[in-house]
């Protein structure tokens, strides 16, 4: 059934929302069958679903977590509580979502098959509904304005941040982005923004103005002290509402300090809607909270560590070179992979400053940049680099261990869970 799935992918990226609403009608609305908050976001936006997700389970409350792309299995964008979907679950709610599909075409209510992220998204909801959850937590999958996901009427969302990404779908300019991303604004709703530039703001509080949205700028409305712990930020946030720490934030890395922030005030704002989320709870979430392949350090047998980083983009590099500077100046390995539809040269003009020798790879996909055309243009930005080329993301992680003690996996999720998978088996066996 997921092979039947899976090849939907032939058909793209369709941004839109007449497919999802008319496979919601067909499914009698499953997406109405609980509360949503819904996070959209350039970067951070992953980060921030999980920590206010785990958040909601420490506060017993029956929560679903919806995000994509996955780094292995299908399987991990759909969480209930603490774990995946189960495989049957999931089997079978693929060929219900599909089977409507085919009818709704059959009977030419849409004129061709959904897209995958929209035939996901169907399953999203209607495993939240089967798993009869209370809250779920949406992360958009691109833009937001025509982005699936977009059908949901949640009471809080928000918009984590606002960068150049995504061009060909979304536009060039800062202004056409936030637009884009201000698309997930409902009358009546608590956005959440984060630390967004001047002419992004002023695009998104004009649409929740014209929407009667209330805007909440998280970084204005807290008060916050940190510190660094071996990459990690022990912080105490002071709202208008409560007060959170000092606790040691789970996930890696300085910019998780606003992601908290973030994360905090969209919690205070589904307390206001009703639900019991107790401080202890939001603590504990924090702290807790499990976010793969994200500053994630992998410890191997022989001493060797591996940092795994999506950075898919040029603001997630330079978020992973401040890091870098700060926690590795001994400069590791960097093994990167990126995908055609990124700014590789920005990416890499972030990380080269900050790594030694350049293995340049390609996730097992076709959308992925060829590992010889990266590793040319590693060489164009550094001449004087060593960089080679090696088409298997597994042979140029095992190239990378065999040479030092320290490397730097990024530059795509894909890439990154590709090899997170293959050290785990090999911390296993």
């Amino acid at each position: 059934m997921l092979e039947r799935l899976f090849a939907l992918e032939t058909f793209g990226i369709k941004l839109g929302l007449a497919n999802i609403q008319h496979l919601c009608d067909a499914l009698d609305h499953p997406e109405r069958t609980f509360l949503s908050l819904h996070i959209a976001g350039t970067n951070g936006k992953g980060s921030v679903t999980a920590m206010v997700h785990a958040a909601l389970v420490a506060a017993g409350i029956c929560a679903g977590r919806y995000t994509s792309p996955h780094l292995v299995h299908l399987r991990e964008r759909f969480v209930i509580g603490d774990a995946p979907v189960d495989d049957d679950t999931l089997d079978e709610v693929a060929r219900d979502v599909l089977d409507c599909a085919d009818r709704l075409q059959e009977d030419g209510v849409i004129p061709a098959p959904p897209t995958f992220f929209e035939a996901t998204t169907a399953m999203g909801f209607e495993i939240f509904r089967r798993a009869h959850v209370e809250v779920a937590v949406i992360e958009v999958g691109l833009g937001g304005r025509f982005d699936a996901t977009n059908v949901l009427e949640p009471p809080v969302g928000a918009i984590t941040s606002i960068a150049i990404d995504h061009e060909e779908h979304l536009g060039h300019a800062l202004e056409q982005i936030a637009f884009e991303k201000a698309g997930i604004i409902k009358p009546g709703m608590t956005i959440v923004c984060g630390a967004l530039p001047d002419v992004a703001m002023e695009v998104v509080k004009g649409v929740a103005a014209d929407r009667g949205a209330r805007i909440v700028e998280a970084a204005t409305h807290a008060h916050v002290r940190s510190e660094m712990e071996e990459g990690r930020a022990r912080v105490t946030i002071e709202t208008r509402s409560g007060r959170y720490g000092p606790l040691l934030l789970a996930l890696r890395g300085e910019h998780q300090v606003g992601n908290a922030v973030v994360a905090v005030h969209v919690l205070e704002a589904a307390r206001e809607k009703g639900l019991d989320i107790p401080p202890a709870a939001i603590t504990h979430g924090f702290e807790t909270v499990e976010w793969p392949a994200r500053l994630e350090l992998l410890q191997l047998a022989d001493g060797s560590r591996v940092l795994l980083d999506a950075a898919h983009n040029p603001e997630g590099a330079r978020a992973l070179r401040q890091y870098l500077a700060a926690w590795h100046p001994e400069r590791p390995v960097l093994v990167i992979g990126v995908m055609r539809d990124k700014d590789a040269d920005a990416i890499l003009r972030e990380l080269l400053p900050v790594t030694s020798s350049v293995i340049a790879t390609a996730a097992s996909t076709p959308r992925a940049m060829p590992a010889d055309e990266l590793a040319a243009r590693v060489t164009a930005l550094d001449a004087a680099r060593s960089v080679i080329a090696s088409a298997d993301a597994g042979d140029a992680i095992d190239t990378a261990l065999s040479t030092t003690r320290t490397v730097c996996v990024a530059g795509s999720i894909f890439l990154a869970g590709a090899v997170r998978e293959r050290l785990l088996r090999r911390r296993r066996a």
